[in-house]
């Protein structure tokens, strides 16, 4: 982890351009979702980090395969297939009806016969992507900055996954909540919970420790590392945690083990602040949910 590409990010300086970054991602993601065969927990829905942004990875069609990846050091979206050809998106002060039209037209040209959900999902718009003329707004410099402290943190997040021989997510990036994230399983059924919706349901279907970074929402609003255990064990919040300037705290009602970015970037050494945050965050879950460490870490 290079401490050098761990720039400053506040949320207030690129609210607007995070946020038309995002619906960018989620109409793409929503095209791996529907083209992507199914898979548990929702794994073919996620973006995964590239060298030089985002990408879908390889999505299968009925003849051979396109990727679609954000290239955020030039700026441009490139559609490709296995045929060799390219076509490419420009990325800018444009409003996400030009990319969402643009992105389809690309899709037919390769014979990705695709319809998806035209509508954001779960985030501070609710502009149907082919009506939004009012989210335009692109600081590249930013975007370029976000890009690089992902390409940071997102092979700490790996060396994190390598210590566990449990069923575990690959390192990914879910558009709904734009939080790059990595999740391991205890092997148990998660409580039933047919309240809630489909989405959920899948997602929680099994008990999960689920750690990762987000760049600051509505409710934590600056960059931060979190940890969740669901079901969350009782009196989680009584155990330690490291480093130092880890805390325990609420969102959305639940108790999460939170490192705020800022604090981490800080650090003489934020690599092994980081390790050292997702693994006291784990331990304390998997403590007091009872996971059988001995069959499922790696020593």
């Amino acid at each position: 982890m290079r401490k050098e590409n761990l720039e400053a990010m506040p949320l207030a300086n690129w609210e607007d351009t995070l946020l038309h970054w995002q619906l960018m991602v989620q109409i793409v993601g929503k095209v791996r979702m529907k083209l992507h065969p199914f898979m548990n927990h929702w794994w073919h829905v996620p973006l995964y980090v590239s060298p030089r942004g985002l990408t879908t990875g390889a999505i299968p069609l009925k003849a051979g395969m396109i990727d679609i990846e954000f290239d955020l050091m030039d700026h441009r979206v490139s559609v490709r297939n296995t045929e060799g050809e390219k076509i490419e998106i420009p990325l800018g002060k444009r409003p996400v009806c030009e990319f969402y039209e643009e992105l389809m037209d690309a899709l037919d040209d390769f014979g990705a016969e695709v319809k998806i959900n035209p509508v954001p999902f779960k985030c501070r718009s609710v502009v149907p992507f082919a009506e939004d003329t009012q989210h335009k707004a692109y600081d590249a410099p930013a975007v370029a900055r976000a890009s690089r402290i992902l390409r940071e943190i997102e092979p700490v997040l790996k060396e994190f996954r390598s210590r566990y021989v449990g069923k575990c997510s690959p390192v990914h990036m879910f558009w709904h909540g734009f939080d790059l994230a990595v999740t391991r399983f205890s092997g148990r059924s998660g409580p039933d919970r047919p309240d809630w919706d489909p989405v959920n349901r899948e997602a929680y279907s099994h008990e999960v420790i689920s750690t990762g970074f987000w760049f600051g929402d509505n409710t934590t609003p600056e960059p931060m590392f979190y940890c969740y255990t669901y079901p969350a064990p009782d009196d989680i919040t009584k155990e330690p945690l490291g480093p130092a300037k880890a805390f325990w705290g609420d969102v959305n009602g639940s108790p999460y083990a939170l490192l705020r970015y800022e604090d981490l970037r800080q650090m003489d050494d934020p690599r092994q602040g980081l390790l050292d945050f997702m693994q006291s965050s784990y331990e304390a879950g998997a403590k007091r949910g009872g996971w059988d460490r001995a069959k499922l870490e790696r020593t």
